[in-house]
């Protein structure tokens, strides 16, 4: 999610984490602190069940005038309302759309660019299972690249699609597939995702300041993605990449001019090195109160 103060959210897919946000937003309202209903755009890669199960539970949209706008690729010929329709109603989900009191407005996405309030948004192309956006966000001088879902070329070298090259070329933060080592890719090399490695090569190859691994295996535990971190980091230092972390529940980065991190890392996880000339701080929750802008980073 990237967020600041006095600009509507902007939401990078649309899975489980969604619930604890709109339960914060929620809780922040009932406080007096917002005081006004929600008002946000979703930006979804695809419409894989883990982007999109957050959906029927965020409870800002159960507040009239709340405002949802959501953007995707078309996914088999059928416009995004149709398809997110099929699966918030009957008998998936006791509650039709229509039925919501707040709104949620279906946007069918091509790539190329197109502005979300002051953002500059560019969709394009990654390679994985069925149709699937990378995005690049792009404001007040500072960029995020968001690559959830990207199939490592099984065969020859492992080269990087022109299009993602380009999305993600000289980002502040490129948040990337890092689902796998090498002896499980070998063993799911067709599952639509990439190694560690990969995931270092694609930011060495744009020009990334900070990459933020990102879609952890489900059966990775933190002892495991604390490991990948390591390696990746030393692959990192030798590719000139110069800042890699690991996404986790909770953690905030506060883009500057050049990164600086804004964590919290329960019980020493996968935390981030200080990049130079940065001051951290400590951050809590989804994260609300930082500068501008804040980017939430999950899984």
């Amino acid at each position: 999610m990237l967020d600041g103060p006095g600009r509507s959210p902007i939401i990078l897919d649309l899975g489980t984490g969604l619930r604890v946000y709109g339960a914060e937003f929620t809780r922040r309202d009932m406080d007096g602190a917002v005081g006004e209903p929600f008002r946000g755009t979703a930006l979804l890669t695809h419409l894989h069940w883990d982007h999109v199960q957050g959906i029927p539970f965020f409870a800002p949209l159960l507040s009239a005038g709340a405002e949802l706008d959501l953007h995707a690729p078309i996914q088999a010929g059928e416009p995004l309302a149709d398809v997110v329709r099929g699966f918030l109603s009957p008998p998936y989900f006791p509650v039709e759309i229509e039925a919501l009191p707040g709104q949620i407005r279906f946007h069918d996405t091509e790539p190329g660019r197109f502005q979300v309030d002051d953002a500059t948004v560019t969709a394009a192309w990654v390679p994985h299972v069925g149709p699937t956006f990378g995005y690049r966000v792009e404001r007040d001088g500072r960029s995020v690249a968001y690559v959830s879902d990207h199939q490592q070329p099984t065969a020859g070298p492992a080269a990087v699609d022109p299009a993602v090259l380009e999305i993600c070329r000289d980002v502040d933060l490129l948040i990337h597939d890092a689902q796998y080592d090498d002896a499980e890719f070998a063993q799911r090399p067709d599952w639509g995702h990439c190694t560690v490695d990969y995931a270092v090569e694609v930011a060495a190859a744009s020009g990334a300041h900070t990459l933020a691994l990102f879609h952890h295996d489900p059966g990775h535990d933190d002892r495991r993605v604390d490991e990948l971190l390591v390696s990746a980091r030393e692959l990192a230092d030798l590719r000139g990449v110069p800042e890699v972390i690991a996404a986790h529940e909770g953690l905030t980065v506060t883009l500057t001019p050049r990164v600086e991190l804004a964590r919290s890392v329960p019980d020493g996880r996968s935390g981030a090195r200080e990049p130079s000339g940065a001051t951290g701080q400590e951050s809590v929750g989804v994260g609300a109160d930082a500068a501008f802008p804040q980017v939430a980073v999950g899984r």
